[in-house]
């Protein structure tokens, strides 16, 4: 697959290294000077932008938290005047304060460069009809992947999310190429293309998916079921947005753009930094950021990093499959639980079970209770009884706690055209 930015997506080690320590001194003399919460918490570590000499003196900054940007909402982390900021982004969490991200003019240049890296992986060029079915406005989906487009010059399609058959009539009749949504959506896309019976009518190459959660087996059914090969692309609002990192056409792992971010790894419970190749707590320091930079921001993702070369000639780190969240992590019953390890045992049985689920917490005299709303495959002609101890004895085995599944009827299940809401946690309503 072609490549966007040649130059700089096959930089060797060492150019990578010392692009990033000059603009890693850069930033850090700019938030220093900049931004008051950064010069007050250096001054208290006792370190100054002189003592950053080598890119392992990172570790010597204090971390940035989602709870930070909470704190100082909603301008006082900006390192520019606010006139200079020509966007703003908010999170799509939906706890605590809202969560919001000035761009500056530069900054939309960068990121869309991000994305258009992705899209150049996955084949995309200027011939390519790029449909983006991302939420647009605060959410940074819809428009991350309609400037990426727009960078490669692509036809956009900005569809944003619902109107389902609408989407695919688009697709159809507009020669769609390139989906862009949650991958939640592009299930539920796949599943409405069967309905319709237009399958054959799709032109679609690939899809990026992205903003949520997704397992192999989920992959494996939304190529099966829309006929793509699908892409994984990785972003944080805090951080920039979709394309912080992106896979290419051998997945496996997705490619942190480099020259714009310093990943490290650290001990979530300590925040110690850990050796090459060790899974923990990914951490981004954004080096080129000019709007709202952040020093080693805390993401609270699981995973691990490859710095091995990659068969595509792209020399930036690749991040694998984030395995969960440390603030996503259910504690039930004393034992840590993600919602990624409960879907992977469902799609294990999809020719007896849909996609589509929800996990249930409460608390019952003082005890923990896990129960599964899962739907049942429309090909399920089985024992619904025994199909229901059969996953309750996997999930069992994989969670090390009991839970109580709840077979349901094919699209019982509310579906999401946007971000899909799998957990429901009531235990802090008791």
């Amino acid at each position: 697959m072609a490549m966007f930015q040649p130059e700089i997506e096959t930089m060797s080690r060492d150019e990578i290294r010392a692009h990033q320590l000059e603009k890693l001194k850069w930033q850090v003399k700019r938030v220093y000077e900049n931004v008051p919460m950064y010069r007050e918490r250096m001054n208290e570590a006792g370190v100054s932008p002189d003592d950053i000499v080598n890119l392992e003196d990172l570790a010597k900054l204090p971390f940035t938290t989602k709870q930070d940007l909470r704190d100082y909402y909603p301008f006082d982390l900006l390192a520019v005047p606010k006139k200079d900021i020509v966007r703003i982004h908010a999170s799509s969490g939906t706890t605590g304060k809202q969560i919001v991200s000035g761009y500056t003019r530069n900054d939309l240049e960068t990121w869309a460069d991000g994305f258009a890296r992705q899209l150049a992986a996955t084949g995309a060029d200027s011939k390519s009809v790029v449909q983006v079915s991302y939420g647009y406005g605060l959410f940074t989906g819809g428009l991350g992947a309609h400037q990426g487009a727009q960078k490669i010059g692509a036809m956009v399609i900005p569809t944003s999310s619902g109107n389902t058959e609408r989407q695919i009539r688009f697709m159809c009749d507009l020669g769609t190429t390139h989906l862009c949504c949650t991958p939640s959506y592009a299930m539920y896309l796949g599943e409405t293309v069967r309905e319709m019976g237009v399958k054959n009518q799709l032109k679609l190459k690939a899809g990026i998916f992205g903003a949520e959660p997704w397992t192999e087996d989920m992959r494996a059914q939304i190529e099966e079921t829309l006929g793509i090969t699908a892409y994984d692309i990785y972003g944080l609002t805090e951080v920039m947005g979709p394309g912080v990192s992106y896979e290419c056409h051998m997945q496996q792992g997705m490619h942190i753009c480099e020259d714009m971010f310093i990943p490290e790894i650290i001990d979530p419970d300590t925040g110690e930094v850990l050796p090459e190749g060790s899974f923990g707590e990914l951490v981004f320091t954004t080096i080129t950021k000019e709007g709202q930079p952040l020093i080693r921001y805390r993401t609270r993702d699981l995973c691990t990093l490859d710095y091995s070369q990659c068969e595509c000639g792209r020399t930036h780190v690749r991040m694998k499959k984030p395995a969960g969240r440390t603030d996503d992590m259910l504690i039930i019953r004393g034992v840590n639980v993600f919602p990624s390890q409960i879907e992977e045992v469902l799609l294990k049985n999809s020719i007896e079970v849909s996609p589509n689920y929800q996990i249930l917490v409460d608390r019952v005299n003082n005890t923990d209770t896990l129960d599964i709303n899962v739907e049942l495959s429309p090909k399920f002609d089985g024992d619904v009884e025994k199909e229901k101890k059969n996953l309750e004895m996997q999930l069992r085995s994989t969670l090390g706690i009991g839970a109580k599944v709840h077979l349901l009827r094919p699209k019982s299940i509310v579906r999401s055209e946007g971000k899909a809401k799998r957990v429901i946690d009531n235990r802090n309503l008791r």
